[in-house]
Order: structure tokens, then sequence, then C-alpha cells
């Protein structure tokens, strides 16, 4: 058994993770880290939880063999300033600290997309979590990229509200949001610069990526869809993906239409592929606080531990 800590386990993706981890086999809690909770039980903020995991927040972290970074973003290198971490512990981040730039100290962050780093991923000991558009996008992307395929992309994509995070926002509200959806951060998301490092790190052209990112009137899951031009046959991309995906457990090319409720409360992607002459629209789905953010991190850790990849994440979708 390893010892797990979680710094920021009162938000929506630290408590995500204690949902996961509370039934891994391999795993013990051992400390549910917050400043604005300490001395507050985790079942009290999340009812959920009652009876599946008792554990009192606390202020006071303790050495483990683990740590999931759960912050607001640029906040983990704060505490990893203020905080002694052992350089035997696995630090997972699941905020954007390390995603571009993965030196802190001696610690070189390997960005977390196992579908691509799966070899470095094995025994690493620091780990930058992947963004939950830009695990989507990638996926969406990635086997063009490898083939050096792309060139300008077009991608809309609409995200849950627990995209936002837990504090609360004039764009959060119900009221606002209910019967809603608007654009926001049109062709700035913080996400773009990180899909690109990885499109152009692999494609042999600069890749142009124009993305407009929705709010929708949902809580949790992200579909995005992205338009590319190639004079390939549909049956040849189809072949392509399957191929770059044949070995990954969860991600899945469908030959129909994908919906949302296939991925929500998964870690994984489903992958549809449309053309009409020589324009291609390539849709994805995941859920953004699993593949997008928590289940990736368990996904990341089995990895680095040695276990099975999908060890505490056979989970079904809502289906209804």
């Amino acid at each position: 058994m390893k010892t797990v800590g979680i710094v920021g386990a009162n938000g929506y993706t630290g408590s995500e993770l204690v949902r996961l981890l509370a039934f891994h086999p391999n795993i013990e809690l051992s400390f549910l880290y917050s400043r604005s909770n300490s001395g507050t039980k985790i079942s009290d903020l999340y009812p959920d939880l009652a009876t599946v995991c008792e554990l009192v927040l606390t202020d006071k972290p303790s050495s483990v063999d683990i740590v999931f970074l759960c912050l607001p973003h640029k906040e983990s290198q704060n505490w990893l300033n203020q905080n002694t971490v052992s350089d035997d512990t696995l630090v997972i981040d699941l905020g954007n600290d390390f995603r571009l730039e993965g030196v802190f100290g001696n610690r070189n962050f390997i960005y977390g997309l196992p579908e691509i780093n799966k070899k470095n991923l094995l025994g690493a000991k620091s780990i930058a979590n992947p963004g939950c558009f830009a695990t989507a996008i990638q996926l969406a992307l990635l086997p063009l990229a490898q083939k050096g395929l792309l060139n300008e992309v077009y991608t809309t994509g609409i995200t849950g509200s627990t995209g936002a995070g837990q504090s609360l926002q004039a764009t959060t509200h119900f009221t606002w949001r209910n019967d809603n959806i608007s654009a926001y951060k049109t062709l700035t998301h913080q996400h773009v610069d990180e899909i690109l490092q990885q499109l152009n790190s692999r494609n042999d052209k600069e890749v142009t990526l124009n993305f407009v990112p929705w709010r929708g009137d949902f809580t949790r899951g992200i579909f995005t869809s992205s338009t590319v031009k190639l004079n390939l046959e549909l049956s040849d991309i189809e072949q392509l993906y399957r191929e770059f995906y044949a070995a990954e457990p969860f991600v899945k090319v469908h030959d129909r239409a994908i919906d949302l409720k296939q991925v929500v409360n998964t870690n994984r992607c489903v992958i549809h592929i449309e053309k009409n002459e020589n324009v291609v629209v390539i849709h994805s789905a995941i859920d953004n606080l699993l593949k997008g953010a928590s289940g990736q991190a368990v996904q990341n850790m089995n990895i680095a531990m040695g276990w099975e990849e999908n060890l505490g994440l056979k989970l079904k979708g809502i289906g209804f």
C-alpha cells in the first residue's frame, strides 16, 4: 500500500480524487490538505463521501509516497516552496504550473498525457497533468500531427460548469448558467500554448490553432469539434486513428456519432470523424473532471508506479 496526500482536497478535482482513491486497492489516503477548511471532515463538505471517506481536512501535511496538487493555477509552485517534499515522493500537479516549463528545483516534470508519454511516465517522480480542454483537443489531433498532416485547425468546444472551479463566479450561478451558453476567452484560452507545444513537437510544420471555447448549461463533460482540411479518404483517416490508439485502454474511435453521456463519470475519451469533400471534422468527448483532470491523474500514478493502467478507473458512463 502506498500513502497518498491530496492538496486542495476541498475543490472539485481534489474531492473527485478522494472518490477515486478511496476505492483504489493499492492506496491509503493519509492526509487531505486545505487551508480554508482545516478541521472539517471531508464528508461534511461532500455528503456523498459519508462512509466512503471520513478524514478531517488539515493544513499540516505529512510525509507520503504520492502527493496530488489540486490547487488554483500558479499556486503549486508556492505550495512546493513552502512545504518540504521528499525527492522520493511522486508529485502529480493538476494545475498548469509545470505544463510548459517543467522544471522546479531538482524536479523535471513529465507532461502527463499517457497516450503520447507513457514510456517517460514509467517511474517518473514529477508529473504535470494536462488541462481538460487540452486533453480533449490533443487526443482529437495527435494522430494527424504524428503524420505531419496538420496546418490550420479550427476548434470549438463546450464545457460543463465544473470546469470553472468551485469558487462562485457570476457565470457559474444557476440562474445565469441554466438554459444558457456563451463563448469565452475566444482565441486566447490558456490551454492553446499547451496544445501547440505538443502538436508542434510532432508535426513537421507549424500548427495554427483557432480555438473558441463555450460554457455549457450542464455540470460536467467536454465536447470538442476540430475542423481541418485533408486530401485523404475517410476510411484511411479512421484507420490511422484506430492504429494510433490501438493499445490505449481509454480512447475509443467510433464509426457513428458520439454523445457526451458516453463519457461522463468515466476516464474515457470517445472520438468520431466526419468528412465532406476535403473538410474533416474530428469530434472528441471527455469528462472534464476525470479524463480531463482527476481520472487522468490516477492513470498517470498507475503508470508511474508500474501498476495496471486502469486500476481504480473501471468506471461506467451515466447512460441516462
